[in-house]
């Protein structure tokens, strides 16, 4: 897909937020899958390298001050539908997402608006309370959306680019990630899940439980379902 004219085809959004550890490793295995990365640097403080000048296919935003992933989402998204890319991946940081599983996303594109990994055939590497949390949201965004949410916590997805106009979110937070699904929803586009593997680090989450719980309630009760 690399040889349309269109050099940004496949663009893949990376949010962080002092990935120090990580991020010049994520951008080093995407390189060679994607046409364009666009990393958007949430108000990191850990002194990240990552030099623009170093990859020839990254492009970085950087958010004067740590604002969510949802605000970081929307910016990365609004700069591919500005680079007429056709799909948007969004990966996260920590290498929790394989890029190798790109080309699958592909693949499968033909027939879905939106792509979701899918890390549920294999929980054995999954935190106890991480199983049950994903469990519960995904059945209770079955149930408002009409759609079979299988993994809905799995950051690892690929978007139909002239969709994201349509389900761009107004959270600024992780709950910004079920928003987009409940607006996909409501526009009735497709959501589909393809099989990724289940990798966990022993790095501490960013996401904070029950401020993650209130984001998502909030947004599963008074998001609207009428498109």
């Amino acid at each position: 897909m690399n040889n349309s004219i269109n050099k940004n085809k496949i663009a893949a959004v990376v949010p962080f937020y002092n990935e120090a550890e990580t991020i010049t490793q994520l951008v080093h295995n995407l390189k060679s899958y994607v046409d364009i990365i666009i990393a958007v640097d949430d108000g990191s403080t850990d002194n990240y390298s990552l030099n623009e000048q170093e990859y020839e296919k990254l492009l970085l935003i950087k958010n004067t001050r740590n604002k969510g992933k949802g605000s970081a989402l929307n910016l990365g998204f609004r700069k591919s539908i500005e680079l007429n890319s056709e799909v948007t991946f969004t990966v996260d940081a920590d290498l929790q997402h394989d890029p190798k599983f790109i080309p699958q996303f592909i693949s499968k594109m033909i027939d879905n608006d939106i792509l979701i990994g899918n890390r549920l055939t294999d929980i054995r590497s999954m935190p106890l309370q991480r199983r049950l949390s994903n469990y519960i949201t995904s059945k209770l965004l079955s149930i408002k959306t009409g759609q079979n949410i299988i993994d809905s916590q799995c950051g690892y997805r690929c978007y139909r680019t002239n969709i994201l106009d349509e389900i761009l979110p107004k959270s600024n937070g992780f709950e910004a990630e079920t928003e987009i699904l409940i607006n996909a929803s409501a526009n009735n586009y497709k959501i589909e899940f393809t099989k990724i593997s289940t990798i966990y680090n022993r790095r501490k989450s960013k996401m904070k439980a029950l401020p993650a719980i209130y984001g998502f309630l909030r947004v599963l009760f008074t998001a609207n379902m009428s498109s």
